[in-house]
């Protein structure tokens, strides 16, 4: 079933930015969101979560706008790719490289790790609606095999991006006739044709970068790809993209975040993600604190609770608690119906 994420009108809509996130301020990430006044104020989001996806509808009567910049990159390091459906209305994009104006029936992506600007402008009757699916990025690398860049567009005209966009459009109003294995698997279909799709229109034409943003971003793939490693340090990554330590320091200085916070903050990250979706018996906490390259569970459960003030056997209990209904209350044996 499809949930209420925010509702913000003439009366609360000042309160966007505190609570556009949703009740447990989980979804998205981190920037400045901002709501245009006006005679009317209509602004509604409407979500559905399949798995570790979230598949979103936004209507407003007003302009919208968010900020993601880098401080919020340094303060809040989630990793996701968004995948918009342009419904109504417009978006404007501002990111690095230069700007993407996204009509109805175009197709954009947004990715968190880098910083943007996004307008959501309403039409000539001033309306505004997009479909758009927020998908960890370590999901969609399953089905892109190269990064797909902030900013990106295509016409949506195609019969893939109709295709996909149908599957989420039947996800999203799906009253719980499916089930949930069979909905992870619509959504898997769905990111699979999109794939096809933007490979199919070039995705991968070079894009202009300066010589450090390719080194940067060469050395941050490198820490991700070897992030399970216990022995990962500033030299085996200096050495990995063949640059000296001393420019990987200078390169790090300009991402704003010293080599071992880097390191710990994306482990912890990835710990807390899989304590999040793994059952005790499928994964023990020492296995997760090795496979994510702590030497000792110990040290590991020591960060853990250093950077979420909990332990991760508390985490993972409270997440599991989180998505486990309550169990059915049955009548005692001999009660008393009420009529």
């Amino acid at each position: 079933m499809t949930e209420t994420l925010f509702a913000f009108d003439k009366r609360n809509y000042r309160d966007c930015q505190s609570s556009f996130r949703g009740p447990k301020n989980q979804e998205y990430y981190l920037g400045d969101y901002s709501i245009e006044a006006g005679n009317v104020i209509d602004v509604r989001a409407e979500r559905k979560t399949v798995g570790s996806c979230s598949i979103i509808r936004l209507r407003s009567k007003t302009r919208l706008s968010f900020r993601r910049s880098w401080s919020h990159l340094r303060e809040d390091g989630i990793d996701v790719a968004v995948l918009w459906f342009v419904k109504r209305g417009r978006l404007s994009i501002s990111h690095q490289r230069g700007q993407t104006i996204a009509k109805p029936g175009d197709f954009v992506v947004t990715r968190s790790m880098t910083p943007f600007t996004v307008e959501c402008l309403t039409d000539e009757m001033s309306e505004h609606e997009v479909l758009h699916m927020i998908v960890p990025a370590h999901v969609f690398r399953r089905f892109m095999s190269h990064d797909v860049p902030t900013g990106f567009s295509l016409p949506a005209q195609g019969r893939a991006f109709a295709l996909a966009e149908r599957i989420l459009i039947d996800i999203f109003e799906d009253p719980g006739r499916f089930e949930e294995h069979a909905v992870q698997l619509l959504v898997d279909s769905a990111l699979s044709v999109l794939s096809t799709a933007i490979r199919q229109h070039d995705v991968a034409v070079p894009v202009r970068q300066t010589i450090s943003e390719r080194r940067l971003q060469d050395v941050l793939k490198f820490i991700d790809v070897h992030l399970s490693d216990p022995k990962l340090s500033s030299t085996s990554v200096a050495t990995g993209v063949g640059i000296s330590t001393r420019y990987l320091s200078f390169l790090l200085n300009q991402h704003g975040t010293p080599f071992s916070t880097l390191v710990w903050d994306k482990r912890l990250k990835v710990a807390a993600q899989w304590l999040a979706s793994a059952r005790p018996g499928e994964a023990s906490i020492s296995e997760i604190a090795y496979r994510v390259g702590f030497k000792c569970p110990a040290h590991f459960s020591r960060m853990f609770k250093r950077g979420f003030q909990m332990s991760p056997r508390q985490y993972r209990a409270a997440k599991l608690a989180a998505v486990t209904p309550p169990p059915v209350q049955m009548p005692e044996s001999g009660a008393q119906l009420q009529h």
